[in-house]
């Protein structure tokens, strides 16, 4: 980027935040969190999003949703877009939520993710056998293999180790990346990726971010390029090899595989790790909780459910008006910008009750959007939910006596929940 431009986006840059803050200071609630002024806990801010009523307009451009029923309702009716039709948004835009609270994680290549929803049920019929129950039983002993092999390894190095970077961020990441038939996984490179394409989901905040998301999805693309023109050649048992093979009249060109393989490998571990740190993190919170997992580890399923609803990997998700419609008896024009607040939806008290405590005998639990809900019903959900019941009850039944041992670091995004660090001591 020559100099003058990144000193044009420098001070564009620069603009949006202040104007962010301007109505932050005002009292815009939806600016605070894109703000990341309540990163460490922002349900008390959903709360005050919810105390204004069931459509929350803010300054930022969009408009707050954080009823269950409602954001139910947004994601399931076909009148709500994916995304502005018209925005064509190739990389995330600067400091707002509402062209990047979706952002491909793969820069200018088309992704299911990205497609309304013809495009994206055709996207989802030719990646969707690769997530169904038999497949994911035949993934869940290799998961178990790698779950003991990276415990195993932690303990050699001594009683204490890092949840996040030796057990559950790398676990997610082989397991996908095997599915996509990558070899010689380098797991603290793809956790790059993940963190990088993740923080963009809140809007590029600086020149610096803006470079390290384009040499991300650069390199994401160039690896992928390579494969898929590799599994052209000698086609394998993956998911790759799976995408190139015409089902009946239909084929995906190149490029979209490609995007999808970018979304996948991110997306498809981003969520794990995310969704089995905050659990851990929850449980080792409550020992009457963590010793009840320990004393049944076939209480992990449950565990993970209500750690979706409790404190979900995605907090948001962004939808547009297609035509002018009524939602919660506000007229929205077309074009309006919704942003499902899931976070606050998974603790309506209308739904669930008692909704600010961790109860993993929480019967309704199930009930969350934590992968939200309709055509766009993340097709990756079953690949996570066995991930993360092999991790808990793998760590439940090898660590009973685990223990948070230092400090933990949060991720610094307001629409990915997760940790990059927590600290924990075996007992050992």
């Amino acid at each position: 980027m020559p100099n003058a431009e990144k000193l044009r986006s420098a001070a564009r840059l620069q603009y949006k935040r202040a104007v962010l803050w301007s109505h932050a200071r005002r009292g815009d609630l939806v600016c605070r969190l894109m703000l990341h002024e309540h990163l460490a806990d922002p349900y008390p801010l959903y709360e005050g999003i919810r105390a204004e009523g069931p459509v929350y307009r803010s300054r930022a451009g969009v408009q707050a949703v954080t009823a269950h029923e409602l954001c139910g309702q947004v994601l399931r009716d076909s009148a709500f877009g994916r995304r502005n039709e018209d925005a064509g948004t190739a990389e995330p835009a600067a400091d707002g939520p509402p062209a990047a609270a979706d952002a491909p994680a793969g820069g200018g290549n088309a992704s299911f993710l990205d497609g309304e929803v013809a495009d994206h049920m055709r996207w989802r019929r030719l990646v969707a056998p690769a997530f169904r129950t038999r497949k994911i039983a035949e993934y869940r002993h290799r998961t178990e293999e790698v779950a003991h092999r990276l415990l195993d390894a932690a303990l050699d190095r001594g009683g204490d180790f890092d949840l996040v970077t030796d057990f559950a961020s790398p676990l997610p990441i082989t397991v996908i990346s095997e599915l996509l038939g990558i070899t010689d996984v380098d797991v603290d490179r793809f956790a790059h990726y993940g963190l990088v394409t993740g923080r963009a989901i809140d809007g590029v905040r600086s020149v610096r971010q803006a470079t390290e998301f384009r040499e991300a999805a650069g390199e994401l693309d160039a690896m992928f390029t390579a494969l898929v023109r590799r599994r052209r050649d000698e086609p394998g048992d993956d998911l790759v090899s799976d995408l190139l093979r015409p089902q009946g009249d239909e084929r995906l060109p190149e490029q979209e595989i490609i995007g999808t393989c970018q979304l996948l490998l991110t997306a498809g571990f981003e969520t794990t790790t995310n969704l089995v740190s905050n659990a851990v993190l929850r449980l080792l919170s409550d020992r009457e909780q963590w010793e009840a997992l320990v004393a049944d580890p076939k209480l992990a399923p449950a565990v993970a459910e209500e750690s979706l609803r409790y404190d979900p990997p995605v907090q948001y998700s962004i939808r547009v008006v297609r035509d002018t419609l009524h939602l919660g008896g506000v007229t929205l024009p077309s074009g309006t910008v919704l942003m499902l607040v899931l976070g606050a939806a998974n603790r309506d008290p209308d739904v669930f009750p008692d909704p600010h405590r961790f109860d993993i005998t929480r019967p309704d639990a199930g009930q969350h959007l934590a992968f939200l809900s309709g055509a766009h019903y993340c097709v990756g959900a079953p690949l996570a939910r066995m991930e993360a019941d092999v991790a808990l009850s793998v760590l439940a039944e090898r660590l009973p006596e685990l223990r948070r041992a230092g400090r933990l670091r949060r991720r610094p995004t307001a629409a990915l929940r997760g940790l990059l660090n927590l600290p924990v001591s075996s007992g050992r």
